[in-house]
């Protein structure tokens, strides 16, 4: 088995919080693929956890990256460059749906931007309180306020003074819906339980959705979705997506919003929105993103040219390459391989989800083994014979290969899949 530990080094020198994946060594990763340190060769299910949408190594990002450092720009704080300029109305363009970016460097920083704007608005509109609506089970950072807008208490432990203006509604899981109850139905019913303790119109200026639930790729029905846009319009509140899974071309879409037909007013972005390098953001309607004044929304590293040269190449790279059609057109066949996997397995295998070249497989419990450990055992297993899947800590395995993966290695790593899990279910019969 694989263990989850770091390196002798690793060990000695940084702090264990980030110590949490299999020990393995990379040397270099190109295309869909990574090697470690003794030349073995994995195929990448992961994109290093949906970041590398481009290709590991893209080709177009090393060109565009080296031409900055030789252009001797590397940092310029505040100030206007010529790639700044480019990229911002480049992505505002290909967006359609905002008017304003504001760049930052990680997705929690984005999110807290976010969280800032949606009480600025809330000021604006002489809100009596700044709540904000969320979805328990969503998750959405690690810093302060994005802790604080997911529900997991465990993760909120260190927070001593907890923000009372943070509420959460029920996710509609598929195995939650009741037969014949619409997401709409759902939705209603789950603002009942919070209703007593507020008023909407008067304390709600914001509800943050993650555009699917990351650890199972768990989308809403389009209704709910449809539910909550009619909602917040009613009561003058804000409709954000948490975009940072689910952004360029993930889903089949260049944002996976759009598979819900609604407009929200803000997204967060990261993740995939520069192929590796960090780049982060928030997209929005210009009324929005020009709410805080001159100055106090920016952050030290924020459209700094190199992460500007990461955003455009990806961008160029997307287009040229019909990445958004070719993840619609490849999860298709992902989609079909897994729900083949699923029946041939539906004694460990409750679910197949997701939606473009992004999916889960969620697993049950067999018999005195946590469906939690089935599923770790089978990212052990995977990584073994060649395959990198995402272990999410819980009763899923998530899938989400660059988009520019191909049929043969789509079907190399499905076999492998299928493979893991005959291996480990024949384990644990022993």
């Amino acid at each position: 088995m694989i263990k989850i530990e770091a390196s002798i080094n690793l060990k000695k020198y940084e702090a264990v919080g980030m110590h949490a994946q299999m020990n393995i060594h990379w040397k270099k990763a190109t295309g869909c693929h990574v090697y470690d340190k003794n030349k073995k060769r994995y195929l990448d299910f992961t994109s290093t956890i949906f970041v590398t949408n481009t290709g590991h190594s893209n080709t177009l990002l090393k060109k565009f990256l080296l031409k900055t450092i030789n252009n001797n720009l590397i940092h310029t704080y505040n100030y206007s460059h010529t790639l700044r300029e480019k990229y911002i109305k480049a992505l505002v363009q290909k967006s359609k749906y905002f008017e304003k970016a504001f760049l930052l460097s990680g997705g929690s920083e984005s999110i807290e931007a976010a969280i800032k704007l949606i009480r600025l608005y809330g000021l604006k509109k002489k809100k009596r309180k700044l709540g904000i609506i969320s979805l328990k089970g969503n998750w959405h950072g690690r810093t302060m306020g994005a802790q604080m807008l997911s529900s997991d208490k465990n993760q909120k432990k260190w927070i001593i003074a907890k923000d009372k203006d943070f509420h959460y509604l029920d996710f509609p899981y598929p195995w939650k819906l009741k037969k014949n109850e619409s997401g709409k139905d759902f939705f209603d019913k789950s603002l009942l339980k919070i209703k007593k303790k507020i008023d909407f119109k008067k304390d709600i200026c914001g509800v943050v959705l993650e555009t699917f639930q990351g650890w199972g790729a768990i989308f809403y029905p389009k209704d709910y979705v449809k539910a909550v846009e009619t909602f917040c319009k009613k009561n003058k509140i804000l409709l954000v997506f948490d975009e940072m899974q689910s952004g360029f071309g993930r889903t089949g879409k260049f944002f996976g919003f759009e598979h819900y037909k609604v407009s929200p007013d803000l997204i967060c972005c990261g993740k995939g929105m520069g192929s590796g390098f960090p780049i982060s953001g928030v997209l929005g309607k210009r009324k929005l993103l020009d709410l805080a004044p001159p100055g106090s929304m920016s952050s030290t590293n924020s459209a700094n040219p190199m992460a500007c040269a990461a955003g455009l190449a990806t961008i160029q790279e997307i287009n040229k390459k019909n990445l958004i059609k070719k993840s619609e057109f490849m999860g298709k066949f992902l989609h079909l391989g897994l729900s083949q996997i699923k029946e041939k397995y539906k004694k460990y295998i409750s679910h197949s989800l997701g939606k473009g070249l992004i999916a889960s497989l969620i697993f049950k419990d067999f018999k005195k083994i946590k469906a939690s450990n089935v599923a770790s055992q089978i990212c052990f297993e995977a990584a073994k014979n060649g395959l990198l899947l995402v272990r999410t800590g819980r009763e899923s395995i998530k899938i989400g290969p660059p988009l520019i993966i191909n049929k043969r290695e789509l079907d190399e790593g499905l076999k492998i899949l299928d493979k893991s899990i005959c291996n480990v279910i024949k384990n644990f019969k022993k």
